[in-house]
């Protein structure tokens, strides 16, 4: 025995050996010698040890264990191994191994198809080829965009317009009166007397005779030519009639006659206007023809033919025409065609 009052350091041995419990050795003497105690393995500190925080480094260790590699080299060994050969059988009984299809493994999720993924985001429906703009490049797309953009702008600046130039006198139109006019005239001209309350029920025409000066030196005067006829004639039958031809000398006989007093006096600059405007338009057609000398003076005249009533009408109108005439006009060089070009010139 030591000093202890135990066995000495070869009965511990012997002891240890032997596989016995070392009753002699406390926790107290455990630490004298520096040894660490040994802690008791209760219960609670079994559960306290079951619970414990995973590492971090316990975490990667267990990543790289279960990578795509080591679960190829495992695949193959498995499907050469003892397991391949016993089989792992589905429901029908056939192995795995002898169907080529790789088990799932448990817990894993399987990932959609394409083709679900499609039906999914297309609502059930899968997409098909794109249509009208959506079919054009970005660039092409920028342009179809902006034409619309300018057709849908133009389209609206032109009803307003039209709608400011049928509509009564309002604020708008006797401020912006003139821009109205310039926008409508003569292209877009608008008449609505066709649907007004009382709608023309008469045809009017202008016509015109002229003072010649033969190369006798003798005078004499023409008949009256009919120069709205003449202008229908030129549109009947054609398929784009010109606008001139429908339209010039009417618009030009009604601003004459809205710029002259009854006594067919002119109403400032716009009257004396209408009067060169009206005697040009004359001489351009009288030009046309061969009359036989110089035309010195012309004359105007309008005609108004109401039109009869239909044979199943009760009503009585009075047909015979009604005539408006102008006094004789002297034509200057400034008003013949050549004149009139020389005149712009200057």
């Amino acid at each position: 025995m030591d000093s202890y009052g135990g066995k000495g350091a070869g009965g511990v041995g012997d002891d240890a050996g032997a596989g016995g419990p070392d009753q002699g050795v406390t926790p107290a003497r455990e630490s004298a010698r520096g040894i660490e105690p040994t802690r008791e393995r209760t219960p609670a500190r079994l559960a306290d040890a079951g619970t414990r925080a995973v590492e971090p480094a316990e975490v990667e260790a267990s990543a790289e264990a279960v990578s795509p590699a080591g679960a190829t080299a495992t695949g193959d060994a498995d499907a050469t191994g003892p397991a391949a050969a016993a089989g792992d059988a589905d429901e029908t009984g056939t192995p795995a191994a002898a169907t080529g299809a790789v088990p799932p493994r448990p817990g894993a999720v399987p990932a959609p198809s394409p083709e679900a993924g499609a039906a999914g985001a297309g609502g059930g429906v899968p997409h098909g080829p794109r249509a009208g703009i959506a079919a054009l490049s970005l660039p092409y797309q920028v342009v179809a965009a902006v034409a619309l953009a300018m057709v849908a702008v133009f389209a609206c600046v032109h009803l307003a317009m039209v709608f400011l130039h049928v509509a009564p006198s309002n604020t708008l139109t006797k401020q912006h009166g003139e821009a109205v006019d310039d926008w409508v005239y003569p292209e877009f001209e608008q008449n609505w007397k066709l649907f007004a309350p009382n709608p023309l029920q008469q045809n009017n025409s202008v016509e015109v005779r002229a003072q010649i000066a033969g190369t006798d030196g003798g005078r004499r005067t023409t008949g009256w030519i009919d120069l709205s006829a003449q202008d229908a004639e030129r549109i009947r039958g054609s398929l784009l009639p010109s606008h001139t031809e429908q339209n010039e000398l009417r618009r030009a006989w009604d601003f004459y006659l809205g710029s002259h007093t009854e006594d067919h006096r002119p109403n400032g600059m716009r009257g004396e206007l209408s009067e060169r405007y009206m005697r040009r338009i004359v001489m351009l057609r009288l030009d046309e023809k061969e009359l036989g000398g110089r035309v010195q003076k012309i004359q105007l005249r309008s005609v108004s033919r109401p039109v009869p009533a239909p044979a199943w009408s009760t009503e009585k109108a009075d047909t015979r025409p009604a005539y408006r005439s102008c006094p004789w006009w002297r034509i200057t060089a400034a008003d013949r065609p050549a004149g009139a070009t020389v005149e712009a010139a200057r």
